[in-house]
């Protein structure tokens, strides 16, 4: 274990159970969201590659416009 990760487990220990079990509840959904998107890619390289070379060709043709923070 990584002294990071030795020390976010030693404060996590501190909280209340009901926090604790709800932070270990959004970190097993995203190691399994890494998993699922692993094993997507996995079953299909190619289709990542042809979603870029269209997210590329729409941007070249003057389709996409800045990512504003503001308006997520």
């Amino acid at each position: 274990m990584t002294k990071l990760f030795q020390q976010v487990v030693g404060r996590v220990s501190q909280m209340p159970d009901a926090e604790q079990d709800a932070l270990a509840r959004l970190i097993l959904a995203e190691i399994e969201a890494d998993r699922q998107w692993n094993a997507a890619i996995a079953r299909s390289p190619d289709k990542l590659g042809r979603l870029a070379d269209e997210a590329w060709a729409e941007h070249e043709a003057g389709k996409s416009e800045p990512l504003d923070p503001e308006k997520l």
